[in-house]
């Protein structure tokens, strides 16, 4: 059995040496054109190897597209990190390729794509941020422009729902100043979203342990105005009056 099972590892290895030395022999336009093939038929992870394949032999006039659609490889497979260096590598080596703001605008889509929860670190985000308003300075009439701007409204938002988290989390260690400068961040944009609501709330809160009746009045006249039927608004009505 073990034997059997050596036979059929070295077949695999053979198989697989094989088929690489043909794909490596082959002219750079036949390799173009079954990479080409194969990504028309939207099976990339086999277009892969002969778009690297045509990458590696910078000589070529495919080598922009090859590795343009390199990138649009991995990133049709949601692998994203591996799409974002080819895009990169395309703005480094092929600065006039007819569509580099398409590959501006994916590296964005790539930082978003990697960015964690709004309850982590938001690095991508913030680098999200950049290489949208990079995109749209260099490419203003580009087609995906009104695309890079709803990505950075979700970019913006996503950062607002990590001050919430920030704020929330001094609540709870009872850092009351530090709570309330990433809520009243919030607070301060007059949204009307539960983001907003539970921001408010926690700063009314914030705001009764302080016995502050100026600043709780002015959060229940805010809760009150946009969302007059909560309980959140109810329970914070409730602290003023005890305090009062």
């Amino acid at each position: 059995m073990k034997k059997f099972l050596y036979l059929i590892l070295l077949l695999i290895i053979f198989t697989g040496c094989s088929s690489n030395k043909l794909l490596k022999s082959l002219p750079v336009e036949e390799k173009m054109a079954k990479a080409n093939e194969l990504y028309e038929q939207e099976k990339y992870h086999k277009a892969i190897p002969y778009y690297t394949e045509v990458v590696l032999n910078r000589n070529s006039i495919y080598t922009p597209e090859a590795q343009m659609k390199l990138g649009n490889c991995y990133f049709n497979q949601k692998k994203f990190m591996e799409a974002r260096f080819e895009y990169q590598e395309l703005i480094r080596l092929f600065k006039n390729y007819p569509d580099i703001g398409e590959a501006y605008f994916r590296i964005g889509v790539c930082y978003f794509e990697e960015s964690l929860k709004p309850h982590y670190t938001q690095e991508e985000t913030h680098k999200a941020i950049l290489a949208f308003n990079t995109y749209l300075d260099k490419f203003p009439f580009h087609p995906r422009k009104n695309e890079a701007l709803d990505y950075l409204e979700k970019c913006n938002y996503k950062l607002l729902e990590k001050a919430y988290y920030n704020g929330y989390a001094y609540y709870k260690l009872s850092d009351y100043s530090s709570a309330l400068l990433y809520l009243e961040e919030i607070t301060s944009l007059n949204l009307t979203d539960d983001l907003d609501k539970m921001a408010l709330y926690y700063s009314g809160k914030i705001y009764s342990y302080r016995k502050d009746v100026g600043n709780m009045l002015l959060v229940l006249y805010k809760m009150k105005q946009r969302y007059p039927d909560a309980g959140e608004t109810e329970a914070i009505e409730k602290l003023y009056e005890k305090i009062k």
